[in-house]
């Protein structure tokens, strides 16, 4: 094993943490971890993603019903029309885009790139709202639940469409949209999410089967060290407030975002 596969395994346990620590953010480090570190191409890094954050997310979601922090009836709201639409967009949408979608002078725009650019917006934008959004119940563990259900299904859609296309488990779009739509203390959010992340990105990960060629033998070594990062993110979320997490996650996620942005643009 060489210096760069160490990193990369270093990196599946910090992806673990992040996980587990705020609910979401695994697929923000994974990505960048299985392109820039590994070497791997981003179609398949983004089908890898789904997997790796699935079953790391799903480790977590069972910690979680145990402590019965998890909200069923928001999940199912939200992760039907998200389930949907991940899987229709992984399995048809994605494979119609062209290798080389146009140019700008000597500049390509190839469809890895644009998948890259893609993501890093997302994030900025994810970003601010968890940064500038004010969190009324964050740490309120007795707030009252309440569900806008249109709001929440539009949500689901779009947040699984965006799954599909650059392989995000989507806790940081889910995260502020539980909080603000259906109005779930922050640390009930994170593990909502979870449960929603897991099943939507392994549902993901089945409509790439038949695509891509999968390193099962790498896969499963990366997930499970990703897993126990997973356990020790977990452990953690004990002693952090919902406010920290909330805002501490949207600076790490901007800072992310400017630097997939500057790497595919300018560099």
């Amino acid at each position: 094993m060489d210096s760069t596969q160490i990193l990369g395994y270093i990196g599946a346990l910090v992806i673990g943490i992040v996980l587990g620590l705020i609910g979401g953010g695994g697929s923000i480090l994974t990505v960048p971890v299985l392109v820039y570190l590994l070497h791997i191409n981003p179609i398949t890094a983004t089908a890898y993603s789904l997997f790796v954050v699935g079953f790391s997310s799903l480790v977590g979601t069972l910690k979680n019903i145990k402590t019965r922090l998890v909200d069923f009836k928001t999940a199912i709201i939200f992760a039907i029309p998200a389930f949907i639409a991940v899987y229709l967009t992984r399995k048809f949408a994605l494979p119609a885009i062209p290798e080389q979608i146009f140019s700008i002078g000597d500049f390509l725009v190839s469809k890895d790139i644009a998948i890259m650019v893609f993501f890093a917006l997302i994030m900025l934008l994810a970003s601010i709202s968890m940064i500038r959004g004010k969190c009324v119940n964050c740490d309120d563990e007795n707030a009252k639940v309440t569900y806008n259900y249109p709001l929440i299904i539009i949500e689901g859609t779009v947040v699984g469409a965006i799954t599909g296309l650059v392989g995000s488990g989507g806790g940081f779009l889910i995260i502020p949209a539980l909080v603000m739509m259906a109005k779930l203390p922050m640390k009930r959010a994170v593990a909502t999410s979870l449960l929603i992340i897991s099943i939507k990105s392994l549902l993901g990960f089945i409509g790439d089967v038949e695509n891509l060629e999968i390193d099962w033998n790498f896969l499963l070594s990366f997930t499970a060290v990703s897993a126990i990062g997973m356990f020790v993110g977990n452990y953690l979320n004990k002693f952090i407030k919902g406010e920290k997490l909330k805002k501490g996650f949207g600076w790490f996620v901007l800072l992310m975002g400017v630097y997939i942005l500057i790497k595919e643009l300018v560099l």
